[in-house]
């Protein structure tokens, strides 16, 4: 291991264990891959929480060659990490990460120019919380990106108006190590928003894998199986509330879902059906929350009766949630634990080892936290 490497591993290390991260050192890093970008060099890690649970990824740099010093760009989103595709959410994350210091950089210098000082934040963290990150994948069946389009529906859909970023957009690096793409980085509000065509299908057939998981789409791995390209649609948080974020990510996917070549949405663990998002979206529009665009839920029979879980409320900061072996069918498992995600993120309640949920008078469901059964690391069980 290079000295530059160890490092970079310090640092991640480091920074992970600041009190508004993991607050402590992960039980397990590893250096996981390396690239360049923008004539500095990053360092890919994969790391876990605790010892038994899933690696998730990070990256940090960027270095000039022979320095030990990074240039501030360390960060994770907590997502879990995937070997075939952590590069290319690294480098998103690295892109993501340089637009909100570009942007933190003119604001200083405008403020300074007016007599103004800014509060600086330490060189070494960036002051992003990793809760309301949102990260999906729009499969295309021809490698296009209408990026005019993009931007008008941004606008006349939402009454979003980004603006140009001559840096960001289009940038491509003659280095192999670089991947070959258009990106689009926009700040919105207090998030940062990313669009980035990738002229490949989702590395490693992950996305057709996953498209199985859609028991509402019987054609969903046929058409996963079409994709030729993607679209990879990355939010990240810098202090707004995660719904917000969610909510924005949600806005993000619908217009990208319009393009012409996108056959369908790789998030939150399977691949949805293009027309079922735009319309679950709907509620957005009607002022609730889309908790359909955000939250998948899963069903499944078990040995001894009906099962389901969530796949999605880790962006949110929250454990998920599951319901094991149940009396109840499978159209009620659902009902039900969308009416508890509805419930705690739109009123902000957090559930607890040994607490009670119900939603009638007499209704009172015990609430246990173990080892998750359908889902990694640790689960909230509801006793339906």
């Amino acid at each position: 291991m290079s000295k530059q490497q160890e490092a970079a591993a310090a640092a991640m290390t480091e920074w992970l264990s600041d009190e508004h991260e993991l607050g402590k050192a992960p039980a397990k890093i590893e250096c996981a891959g390396e690239f360049d970008l923008h004539d500095l060099h990053y360092y890919i890690f994969k790391y876990k929480k605790t010892f038994f649970g899933k690696w998730l990824l990070g990256v940090c740099g960027g270095y000039e060659a022979g320095a030990v010093e990074h240039c501030g760009h360390v960060f994770s989103e907590m997502q879990e990490y995937r070997e075939e595709s952590a590069k290319e959410q690294a480098v998103s994350m690295v892109e993501m990460i340089r637009e909100y210091w570009m942007t933190r950089g003119k604001e200083q210098q405008s403020e300074e120019e007016d007599g103004r000082q800014e509060e600086t934040a330490p060189e070494n963290q960036d002051q992003t919380g990793h809760s309301g990150s949102f990260l999906g994948f729009v499969l295309l069946d021809e490698c296009s990106l209408q990026a005019d389009q993009l931007k008008a529906e941004l606008l006349q859909e939402w009454g979003i108006q980004v603006e140009e970023d001559e840096e960001a957009e289009g940038e491509s690096s003659d280095d192999d190590t670089s991947p070959d793409h258009d990106s689009y980085v926009w700040n919105i509000g207090n998030m940062i928003a990313a669009v980035s065509l990738m002229p490949a299908p989702v590395p490693d057939d992950e996305a057709v894998q996953n498209a199985a998981n859609n028991y509402m789409w019987p054609e969903a791995v046929e058409t996963a199986g079409k994709h030729t390209a993607h679209l990879l649609v990355a939010v990240m948080n810098q202090g707004e509330s995660p719904i917000d974020a969610g909510n924005l990510f949600v806005k993000l996917c619908c217009v990208c879902l319009k393009q012409e070549h996108a056959i369908g949405l790789y998030t939150s663990g399977t691949v949805f059906q293009p027309q079922f998002y735009l319309e679950a979206a709907q509620m957005l529009k009607d002022g609730g929350l889309p908790v359909l665009n955000l939250i998948y839920f899963g069903l499944y029979q078990g040995e001894h009766g009906m099962c389901g879980y969530t796949y999605g409320m880790t962006a949110f900061g929250r454990e998920e949630i599951e319901v094991l072996d149940s009396e109840a069918d499978f159209q009620q498992i659902r009902e039900f634990l969308f009416n508890v995600v509805y419930y705690c993120l739109d009123s902000g309640v957090e559930l607890h080892d040994g607490e009670t949920i119900g939603f009638t008078e007499d209704q009172k469901l015990r609430i246990s936290r173990s080892e998750g059964a359908a889902v990694e690391g640790y689960s909230l069980k509801i006793n339906l």
